[in-house]
């Protein structure tokens, strides 16, 4: 519990076990604290630069991600996913 923040670029697809991994980012941060999940281009565009196509099975998709982050100690304040960047905000929940 001693970080207000954690702003991590380009981290949660690269996260080996990301439920224990986000636990983990969520003990080293205060209540109240935040997680900001960033990369400077939306999962489309990153996905078309890689030759994939999107699919349901995607970490970062917004019905994926917000139940991983709350069942982590996070609660999901901001979600955004557009061709120029992908922000994702988070609060650390008490408990």
């Amino acid at each position: 519990g001693a970080l207000d923040a954690v702003f991590a670029a380009g981290l949660i697809a690269h996260l080996p076990r990301p439920a224990e991994n986000l636990r983990e980012l969520a003990r080293a941060v205060r209540p109240g604290g935040v997680l900001a999940l960033f990369h400077p281009i939306g999962r489309a565009v990153l996905a078309a630069r890689h030759g994939r196509t999107l699919g349901d099975d995607d970490l970062r998709a917004e019905p994926n991600l917000r139940p991983l982050l709350a069942s982590s100690g996070w609660r999901t304040t901001s979600y955004t996913d557009r061709d120029d960047r992908f922000l994702v905000l988070a609060e650390r929940v008490a408990g």
